[in-house]
C-alpha cells in the first residue's frame, strides 16, 4: 500500500492509476488537516497557559448552588 501511495505501481491500468492519484490526494488532504489541527491545538495550549479562561469571569461567591 505504501508503494502505491508513493507512485511505484507497475502497469498502465487506468483504474489503478486513478485510484493511486485519488489516494495520493487523500493523503495530502489529511496531512493538511493535521497541520491545521496541530496549529489550532498549539494556539489553545498557549491560551490555556496564559490563563485565558471563560471561567475567570465567574464570581464563585455569587454562584447559585447546583440543583439536587
Amino acid at each position: 500500500m505504501a508503494k502505491a501511495l508513493l507512485g511505484y505501481v507497475g502497469g498502465s491500468d487506468p483504474r489503478v492509476l486513478s485510484e493511486m492519484r485519488r489516494l495520493q490526494q487523500r493523503v495530502q488532504d489529511l496531512e493538511s488537516e493535521l497541520i491545521r489541527m496541530q496549529a489550532e491545538n498549539d494556539a489553545l495550549t498557549a491560551a490555556a497557559h496564559r490563563g485565558d479562561s471563560l471561567l475567570e469571569g465567574i464570581d464563585v461567591s455569587q454562584a447559585e448552588p447546583a440543583l439536587a
